[in-house]
């Protein structure tokens, strides 16, 4: 038996996975009495949105793939679209080039909370007063803050006070930063859940209506307001060194609701693997495991140079197309049936040649080669901000002051599955909205002012966000859910790992704590959009050996701190009913649980 830095988690009741071990107690907790998976979910990612708030928040984002048992795989879709009055004109109007990373402008509706409200009441069993306790709990009376956590607040605490006075009032409270493992208190989010609790409640005794009646009050009620008397008022500095007001309205969140999707999917090696559609990054895996289907992986070593070079670049390539082709589906045409065609990914995979392409090489579709044409130009662009500090969610090895994400798996003893990634409203991302406790998103910073693309900021359409949870079925009755926080990094590396599981028979666990990389080749989602032709980042477990091979085949290699890379975390039912779960350590912070 190899080593593993943790046991992979195995049982029968059930298993929760989460970035933080608070968290993931919590939703195991949930299933101990009596609820089901998606339960045990929900109550997770509130509490998430507690201990982890410089990584989401109620405002943010939330793409949940589920699969309840016996039926078809689905989708939540908590991504909130544009406002009204986001036009490129308006925003043109501003100065500016690129949307920026932080502040109003960059603010879409907000949609984690109706999305999780969504999964809770179709969908769960308990209460809304029960499942969002734990979170009240931890906001009113404190959790032990994490070390980035305190971090990320000290080395923003001048800018706060400085720019955004009402997030120095929550995140420093008496003037200081929090020490870390202190306990940390948020009471104005405590009392914002109470309220959306009490409003629920207000409803009757149906627990259908009370979550009902808290969407209204969060969609209509104080919440809405207290959104629309902010930005009212607030004009607000962000990472364009410049001051710009909001577009975001009243009106815009009572017009929207989170929703369901069906999955797109792929066949590969016996596995059917289900992303979100092309408003999401998801596809960029399918379209990279298409390419990858016409070479022999399994010849080849999951630590080896060989294996990481291929990989490399059919990310290369699957990534430039996501660039040229993605965006909204309901406002834009994909041609996704073409991009994950047999006949077009044996051309893409016959692009894979000895050494490292620096070339962005989206791929010709039949009416729509503009966009290919557009995507190359793109992104050789200078925008002007290149001195601008990078707003990517990104790993250790890097800044903490920018955003990040979290991941949340969960499968119960009847077959129920969740996974999902929620993100935004980060407490590095907008101004706390006063009285409320938590800040607005930033996720529009991932539409283009340009017409004409599918990703190009309009009135309504949803940004391409990066967000990109998993699940895979087996053809011998495995179910799988996985995922990991990390931006573009995200299907990069739920891709290696599921690659040297599929390939090498690697375990849950084994693949959480094998060393990991990803290509920075590719136009970046976030503030300020850099492509970095020709770029990797290796962790060095992988030995200064094959580091050297890849250098000698033309990438450029970035050697990230040890155990600095990817924070997947993944669950899996056996056909017999076994469940298992795996977290990785990196950050020494996620953590699985079940029995």
């Amino acid at each position: 038996m190899s080593f593993t830095t943790r046991p992979e988690i195995r049982g029968t009741f059930g298993v929760v996975t989460s970035t933080h071990w608070i968290a993931s107690a919590v939703g195991m907790g949930i299933l101990e009495r009596g609820g089901n998976a998606f339960d045990a979910a929900v109550a997770t990612a509130i509490t998430l949105q507690v201990v982890e708030p410089h990584l989401n928040g109620p405002a943010g984002d939330m793409p949940a793939i589920f699969q309840k048992a016996g039926e078809a795989v689905q989708v939540v879709c908590g991504q909130g679209p544009a406002p009204a009055a986001a036009t490129i004109e308006h925003y043109r109007a501003e100065g500016l080039t690129l949307i920026p990373g932080s502040g109003l402008l960059a603010t879409v509706i907000p949609g984690a909370f109706d999305g999780w409200m969504l999964l809770l009441r179709d969908h769960g069993t308990f209460s809304l007063r029960d499942v969002l306790a734990p979170a009240i709990g931890y906001a009113r009376d404190g959790h032990p803050i994490l070390p980035r956590v305190a971090n990320t607040i000290a080395g923003l605490a001048d800018y706060f006070a400085e720019h955004w006075p009402s997030s120095a009032e929550v995140w420093t409270p008496g003037g200081a930063a929090p020490e870390a493992h202190a306990l940390f208190r948020n009471p104005d989010l405590a009392r914002t859940y109470e309220r959306l609790v009490e409003a629920g409640e207000a409803a009757g005794d149906d627990r259908v209506a009370q979550i009902d009646a808290a969407r209204s009050e969060w969609r209509g009620g104080f919440v809405a307001d207290a959104v629309s008397d902010y930005l009212a008022e607030a004009n607000v500095m962000d990472v364009s060194e410049t001051s710009h007001r909001g577009v975001l309205t009243r009106e815009d969140m009572a017009g929207w609701q989170a929703s369901y999707e069906d999955s797109l999917s792929y066949e590969y090696h016996g596995w059917t693997i289900h992303k979100t559609q092309a408003w999401g990054q998801g596809p960029v895996l399918l379209q990279a495991l298409a390419i990858l289907k016409h070479l022999d992986l399994a010849a080849m070593d999951p630590m080896g140079a060989d294996f990481a070079h291929v990989v490399i670049e059919a990310i290369k390539l699957a990534y430039a197309d996501r660039e040229a082709y993605y965006g909204d589906p309901a406002q834009s045409d994909i041609p996704m049936e073409y991009l994950l065609s047999d006949a077009y990914n044996a051309d893409r995979a016959a692009l894979i040649g000895a050494t490292a392409s620096t070339d962005q090489r989206p791929g010709r579709v039949p009416g729509f080669a503009h966009l290919s044409d557009a995507y190359i130009a793109r992104a050789t662009r200078d925008f002007g901000v290149a001195d601008a500090a990078p707003q990517e969610p990104t790993m250790a090895h890097l800044t903490e002051k920018r955003g990040d994400t979290v991941h949340i798996d969960v499968i119960d003893a009847a077959g129920n599955m969740v996974a999902a990634t929620p993100s935004g409203g980060w407490l590095q991302s907008n101004p706390v909205i006063p009285g409320l406790g938590f800040p607005l998103n930033s996720r529009a910073q991932m539409f283009w002012l340009e017409q004409g693309l599918p990703s190009s900021l309009a009135p309504g359409r949803r940004p391409r966000t990066t967000l990109t949870p998993s699940l895979a079925e087996h053809h011998d009755g495995r179910r799988l859910v996985f995922g990991t926080p990390g931006g573009d990094q995200q299907d990069q590396w739920q891709l290696i790992w599921f690659l040297r599981l599929v390939h090498h028979g690697f375990e849950l666990q084994e693949g959480m704590d094998a060393p990991l990389f990803h290509s920075m080749h590719f136009q970046g989602s976030f503030y300020p959009r850099e492509a970095k032709p020709g770029e990797m980042m290796v962790e060095p477990a992988f030995g200064t050996e094959v580091i050297a091979d890849l250098r000698s085949r033309g990438h450029t290699v970035h050697v990230a701190e040890p155990w600095s890379v990817g924070r997947l975390t993944a669950a899996m039912r056996e056909a017999n009913g076994v469940l298992r779960a795996a977290a990785t350590p990196r950050l020494m912070q996620a953590y699985a649980v079940g029995r």
